[in-house]
């Protein structure tokens, strides 16, 4: 099992920057992958970002925030990041992280971003 802890969510004003973090504990030695994705109201789960594979290297992200975001892990520290830049009030969601081993996908609870002035 591998528990996910999101965090670094919060109101931000447009254009600005956040970076959330996720935190993995328990059996990450399995895990190959992280993903970001992201639920605003009413509107069902959707993918933002991600990173695949050992390598770190394939980095993902959906068109509605390429060039804004930037995902990013680091299997020896369990730690997951996204980094999300000129942030505008669409943003607004539940970030939740999603990690990934070849045979099971684990959530965090999610972390709320608001984009408002």
């Amino acid at each position: 099992q591998v528990q996910l802890v999101e965090s670094g969510g919060g109101l931000v004003r447009p254009g600005g920057t956040l970076r959330l973090s996720c935190v993995a504990s328990g059996s990450i030695w399995d895990m190959d992958s992280m993903y970001w994705y992201r639920q605003a109201p009413g509107q069902q789960c959707a993918f933002v970002a991600g990173v695949h594979g050992r390598t770190r290297s394939n980095q993902l992200s959906h068109d509605s925030v390429k060039g804004r975001v930037t995902a990013s892990w680091d299997p020896a520290k369990g730690t997951g990041y996204l980094l999300m830049t000129d942030l505008n009030p669409a943003d607004t969601a539940v970030y939740f992280c999603n990690a990934r081993s070849t045979t099971d996908s684990f959530w965090g609870q999610g972390t709320q971003v608001t984009v408002s002035s």
